[in-house]
């Protein structure tokens, strides 16, 4: 199976905007695109932090 591009991806969320979306509405959506791929990076290396510490750093 092929990986997609980043081209590729940014492509699909491009093409799902609604037409009357602003270019704010359109760089919220890739900057969630953009968090989305860090955050799967980060997982897949293990850097995680288990649930109990999230609750933990969160009541701090």
């Amino acid at each position: 199976m092929a990986t997609e591009t980043v081209k590729q991806k940014i492509l699909q969320v491009v093409e799902r905007i609604p037409d009357n979306a602003t270019l704010e509405d359109a760089i919220e959506r890739l900057c969630f695109l953009a968090k989305v791929e860090e955050g799967l990076r980060q997982s897949d290396v293990g850097e995680t932090v288990p649930h109990a510490e999230a609750v933990q750093q969160i009541r701090r």
